[in-house]
């Protein structure tokens, strides 16, 4: 039989080397989602984890670095797991039937991705990615890019009312529907005891009254 020869020392190392960043990267996420930016000092981080802060300079070279790689480890994961939610979208229905078959699966999609959604909160409201240019990039990327999100949604739920219909309605609306979607998380992580598909219902029954009000004002 052929004999198995252990990993050489370089693959031992950088295996080693990834998984400390991971870990580092899983830590700072899930402290920073609830002390923020600033109230999470490096020193916390090598507590979390057990590594030395050494570790954390080698992989992000600072503190900016590291919240920078946080958000667009959340970020990617978060629309990743929205466009797996939203495969397969119904062909018919009402817009209000549609947009909740939407909103309902983008609800399942905040409850899983909490600590990205909080931090990201966290740093639109205090402004504290200011002091990580690269990290308030992916800020107002991930809005942006969750705006344009909604509008789909939007948009894919008037369908049957027009591309030109749909495009007015997605356009007005889609700064309301991040608007909601936003309070329902805060309402979630403040308010025990309601599902996330009740919120997302009562945002779904919103928008199409405001989409059926735009078109009969056409």
């Amino acid at each position: 039989m052929e004999k198995i020869e252990p990993p050489a020392p370089e693959t031992r190392t950088n295996r080693r080397g990834r998984r400390s960043r991971q870990e580092i990267l899983d830590a700072a996420a899930r402290v920073m989602s609830v002390r923020g930016y600033a109230g999470t000092p490096m020193s916390t981080l090598a507590k979390e984890t057990g590594l030395p802060k050494s570790a954390f300079y080698h992989h992000f070279e600072s503190k900016a670095g590291l919240l920078s790689a946080v958000m667009e480890q959340g970020a990617y994961g978060f629309f990743d797991a929205m466009r797996e939610a939203h495969r397969n979208p119904p062909e018919d229905g009402t817009p209000n039937e549609r947009l909740r078959w939407y909103l309902r699966r983008t609800g399942n999609v905040m409850e899983n991705g909490e600590e990205f959604l909080r931090l990201l909160l966290v740093l639109v409201m205090s402004r504290e990615a200011a002091e990580a240019p690269e990290a308030l990039q992916t800020v107002i990327a991930v809005r942006d890019e969750g705006r344009a999100y909604m509008a789909h949604m939007i948009r894919s739920s008037f369908q049957s009312a027009g591309e030109e219909t749909a495009d007015k309605i997605a356009e007005a609306l889609a700064p309301f529907g991040m608007a909601g979607y936003d309070g329902a998380f805060v309402a979630l992580q403040s308010e025990g005891g309601r599902p996330v598909s009740a919120w997302m219902d009562q945002l779904a029954d919103s928008i199409a009254a405001l989409g059926a009000a735009i078109i009969a004002a056409d």
